[in-house]
């Protein structure tokens, strides 16, 4: 048996406790699988960042009908579409499995799971998505494409395949166009909740006897940035769960950005609050602060902010912002 080492023994221990079972978004318990992501994350924003996109891939499986993934598999989803990596899924011909190549970037975990849900391009230029097993012939894992020490421990490489074989999951388009799509948007803004949690928590520990008006006003403003957060979010399970056959497009650019406006505001105070003490003494309390502001990167920030400006001031319903 390979020896697991690093974040891999982490993520095995949770898939072998079978913690990595969450509940299906849309399901009618959306928000507890929401509150077990930003768990994972408050501990681990690497960690978590592998768990979202095992999870993720389990999901997109079940709603697209893909083949079922074997016990003790650990998966990874790849969707990030740079225009300088890009995978070309070519039919083989039988039993309606493909042989894919390319280079695909941002694939988190990649040295750690067992299969992984890619996206990529059939012949007549349509995106679909496929899952292919790690350990076969024409898939090499790199050390190419992460530079950062934030999320180091994601190992967010690039990988090769050339003719890996490949399940083809659901149909081309499906990817995107399925309500799953945006609700697992929301998930990775739980991740990004969880994440300002755990800084929060350590801002909230080391505030407690203090007399300091300053450490106070920087814990009241990290109280009002989550205490929004964790509304919006709750707000946002509760509807999924009422239609989940709709897409929610501006229901998770909203939750989105606003959780990740929060943890802006959460790694500031705390900065603010704590000084540089901890940020040099705590190596997990350092770790999250530099953690943090990259994946919050995973937002398309003012892109997704013009988006939904657009579909508030083209909409016929009510203003969302009203009581």
């Amino acid at each position: 048996m390979q020896r697991l080492h690093g974040q891999e023994l982490r993520l095995a221990h949770l898939v072998d406790a079978g913690l990595d079972r969450l509940p299906l978004p849309g399901h009618g318990r959306t928000l507890e699988r929401w509150r077990q992501l930003a768990a994972v994350a408050a501990h681990d924003l690497s960690l978590v960042k592998l768990f979202e996109g095992h999870t993720d891939a389990l999901a997109i499986l079940a709603e697209l009908d893909g083949p079922e993934p074997l016990p003790g598999s650990r998966w990874g989803t790849w969707c990030a579409e740079p225009p300088d990596a890009r995978l070309s899924f070519e039919s083989t011909g039988r039993d309606g499995r493909l042989r894919i190549s390319g280079t695909k970037a941002w694939c988190s975990g990649a040295a750690e799971v067992t299969h992984a849900v890619v996206s990529g391009w059939d012949r007549d230029g349509q995106p679909c998505l496929a899952a292919v097993a790690m350990g076969q012939p024409g898939v090499s894992v790199t050390g190419q494409g992460w530079r950062a020490v934030g999320m180091a421990g994601s190992g967010s490489v690039d990988v090769i395949f050339d003719q890996a074989l490949a399940e083809p999951v659901g149909q081309a388009h499906d990817y995107t166009g399925r309500p799953g799509f945006w609700q697992g948007g929301i998930g990775v803004a739980a991740c990004w909740f969880g994440g300002a949690l755990g800084i929060a928590d350590s801002t909230r520990a080391r505030s407690r006897d203090s007399s300091d008006v300053h450490r106070q006003a920087h814990l009241g403003g990290i109280d009002v940035a989550l205490s929004g957060a964790a509304a919006l979010l709750r707000e946002a399970a509760a509807r999924i769960d009422a239609r989940p056959d709709l897409p929610c497009p501006e229901l998770a650019l909203r939750t989105r950005l606003a959780v990740e406006a929060a943890a802006e505001q959460v790694l500031r105070h705390a900065g603010r609050a704590l000084g540089a003490g901890p940020l040099c003494r705590d190596v997990v309390f350092a770790r999250a602060m530099a953690d943090l502001p990259v994946y919050l990167r995973q937002s398309h920030a003012e892109r997704d902010l013009a988006a939904l400006g657009k579909a508030v001031a083209d909409s016929r319903a009510e203003p969302p912002w009203a009581l």
